[in-house]
């Protein structure tokens, strides 16, 4: 759209107010085939303007109808909002919701992610979410060496205790100007360890800000992300996380009546 992905990604949002009535129509396609939906692997569907357009409601709202699966990443407490929705659908195993947590560090936060919920109010939303029984996974994203790094184990432990029973991370990832900004920020609110931080980033992306390999480019190389993965795989197994993958049923699935303007006999 020709944005910068700076202070644009938050301000400049684009909404499509009839994507219920559009996800609607493509259910009811003949020979469709339910597998569950990731929602906010690419943006976040808890955006502030939710409030008002209420579009993720209206699409939860349809998959309830329908019994389809559907997976959600956010790192709003927005999502509270549509517990009902969502424990209605947990019990027919048919949801789960993983929230992204940077940092418990409010200083942090308030640096990396002004706009973004608290990191209390995040945590507020997994125990309540869990409470609901509506199966919880906490992430760990982005890790950022000799920043937020130091924590994992902090935020797992804080999760678990929220009643989470996943988790997973991702390494910071620098694509494109991501990367001009993320310097500019460092160098801004952090200058004595500014340096420090992108030398550990290159060891973990092959001497380089960013590799964008498949298979690598969530975890990166090298010694020090191997020494990330197995801190994360040590704690996760001390809480008892990821124990078991839980995978969402798809066989409940009954299509939406096929939208139409003829109206009935009967």
């Amino acid at each position: 759209m020709g944005l910068s992905p700076g202070l644009d990604f938050e301000t400049k949002l684009f909404a499509k107010p009839t994507a219920a009535k559009l996800l609607r129509r493509e259910l009811a396609k003949p020979g469709y085939q339910p597998r569950t939906m990731a929602i906010g692997t690419n943006t976040d569907p808890y955006q502030p303007i939710e409030r008002r357009y209420r579009i993720m409601r209206e699409v939860l709202e349809v998959l309830d109808e329908t019994s389809h699966p559907v997976g959600i990443v956010t790192k709003s407490a927005l999502v509270v909002r549509d517990v009902d929705i969502l424990a209605r659908m947990a019990k027919r195993n048919l949801v789960k919701v993983a929230v992204s947590l940077t940092t418990l560090d409010r200083r942090l936060a308030r640096a990396m992610e002004p706009r973004a919920a608290t990191p209390q109010r995040r945590i507020d939303a997994l125990r309540l979410l869990s409470e609901a029984g509506v199966p919880t996974a906490i992430m760990v994203a982005p890790v950022i060496p000799a920043l937020n790094e130091p924590e994992i184990e902090r935020i797992l432990d804080t999760g678990a205790a929220a009643g989470v029973k996943e988790a997973g991370y991702v390494l910071l990832r620098l694509p494109l100007e991501v990367k001009d900004i993320f310097i500019e920020f460092l160098n801004r609110e952090y200058p004595d360890r500014a340096k420090h931080v992108i030398s550990v980033i290159k060891t973990m992306r092959g001497g380089k800000e960013y590799d964008s390999k498949w298979g690598e480019r969530q975890t990166g190389t090298g010694p020090y992300a191997w020494q990330i993965g197995r801190r994360f795989e040590i704690a996760a197994r001390r809480l008892g996380l990821n124990l078991e993958r839980r995978k969402l049923r798809t066989d409940l699935f009954t299509p939406p009546k096929p939208e139409t303007d003829q109206l009935s006999l009967f």
